[in-house]
This record gives C-alpha cells, sequence and structure tokens, in this order.
C-alpha cells in the first residue's frame, strides 16, 4: 500500500480529490497569479496535515505571525494549540523579501538555515518571492536539488510560485522537477469568481486523483473554505 501524508478534515473532499494525500519525499509546486488562492490553498492543506499528526514548517512571505494567526482562525482552522506545542513552526519573512534585492547571498542563507527543515513538511509561500532577486538558472538548479535533497529524506516540500515574478525559463524549472504539480485558475462570473486547482502532474497517489477542484471561500463564521469536485 502506497504510503501518503494525509490532509484529511471531515468537512470537505480536497484531501479525497488528491489522491488521499501527499507521498513523503514529494516536491509540491503550487502555481497561480496574485489572488488566486494559493495562500487559502496552503493554509487549508497544513491544517490538514496536523490535525493528521505531521509537523509543518511554513514560511510566510505575505503574512505576518498575528495576520497569520488571525486568518487561519477566520477560515476555522483552530492551529494555536499547534503552535503551542511546536508541531507548527511558523516564520514570517516579509522583512528579508523587502531586503533581499541587495543580498546576493539570499539563496544560501535559506539553504543554510537548517531549523526550518527539520519538520516533516516545509511549506514555501511563495518561493518566487523570496528568490526574485537573487535567482538565476545556475543557482535554481542548486536551490531545487537541494529540496530534492530533503525529499530524499522523507520530507516533503510545498512551494507557491508566481510566474510573473520570475522567467520563464526558471519556471519551468520547478514543473519540470516537481512530483506533483498543481496550478490555479480563476475565471471571474457574473455574480462570483470561480476558482479551480487543476492537477497537471501526480507523482505517486495512494488512490484517484481529480484533475479540476473547484473551491470558494464563503463568508460564515468569519470565512470558511469550501472545497468541492467539479470534475
Amino acid at each position: 500500500m502506497v504510503n501518503v501524508c494525509s490532509f484529511e478534515i471531515p468537512r470537505d473532499e480536497f484531501n479525497r480529490k488528491l489522491g488521499g494525500g501527499f507521498p513523503p519525499g514529494s516536491l509540491v509546486v503550487i502555481e497561480g497569479g496574485s489572488g488566486s488562492g494559493k495562500s487559502t490553498i496552503c493554509q487549508r492543506t497544513i491544517f490538514g496535515l496536523l490535525e493528521n499528526e505531521n509537523s509543518v514548517t511554513f514560511v510566510s512571505t505575505q503574512q505576518t505571525t498575528k495576520g497569520f494567526i488571525n486568518q487561519m482562525y477566520s477560515l476555522d482552522y483552530p492551529i494555536a494549540p499547534y503552535l503551542l506545542n511546536g508541531n507548527l513552526l511558523f516564520i514570517p519573512v516579509i522583512p528579508l523579501v523587502q531586503a533581499a534585492k541587495s543580498r546576493i547571498d539570499f539563496l544560501e542563507r535559506l539553504m543554510g538555515a537548517q531549523e526550518l527543515f527539520e519538520n516533516d513538511i516545509i511549506v514555501i509561500d511563495t518561493i518566487s518571492s523570496l528568490i526574485k532577486y537573487s535567482v538565476d538558472n545556475e543557482k535554481s538548479l542548486d536551490l531545487i536539488s537541494f529540496f530534492k535533497k530533503l525529499n530524499g529524506m522523507g520530507k516533503i516540500i510545498i512551494l507557491t510560485v508566481e510566474p510573473s515574478q520570475l522567467s520563464e525559463d526558471i519556471t519551468s524549472m520547478f514543473r519540470s522537477s516537481c512530483d506533483i504539480y498543481i496550478s490555479l485558475k480563476v475565471k471571474p462570473m457574473a455574480n462570483e469568481v470561480k476558482r479551480t486547482v487543476v492537477v497537471n502532474k501526480f507523482t505517486g497517489a495512494k488512490g484517484p486523483v481529480g484533475q479540476m477542484i473547484g473551491f470558494r471561500i464563503e463568508p460564515k463564521v468569519g470565512l470558511v473554505v469550501e472545497i468541492a469536485a467539479v470534475g
């Protein structure tokens, strides 16, 4: 039987539609433009991973610690116990992103921060914001090789990418090197915005994988994510 890290929670079918979880040792790339829902997908995924007894490091270029906690609770994802017991390590890197343009050693410092990579799953949202000023083709290969070494230790690496922040060559390297490649599509409708997860590649799935998964954000108690199949 294929071993996977489940992110199942009772109120949606997102985990089931993605094969029952991510196989250990996977490099996952989630690609989408600004406002496409990359952070929401990551937040949903890490909460499910934590609920299923995995440890997670979340590196965010988008939010402060307070903003992250508030956002998770607005989505009804109570993560305070996991922060307190150490199963979730949240690292806000907004100041580093703002300073990265003048730091040619930024990638080396990222790869040298061993404490970031000690948990079972490492999420970087967004990797493109972190590396856009300091990366070239050679450094991209070095970074991907570093992530692959972590994969070899059984770590799951989840990266979100905004293609407009990187060259097409570098974006293509991440797409071709990953084990799971997901892109997020946004289509404005008459009274709403339709958001879709498109699964372009999924290696080592435990069960069937849906090719397209719709999701929406609805105001209920704060915000509650409901992810539903559309295909």
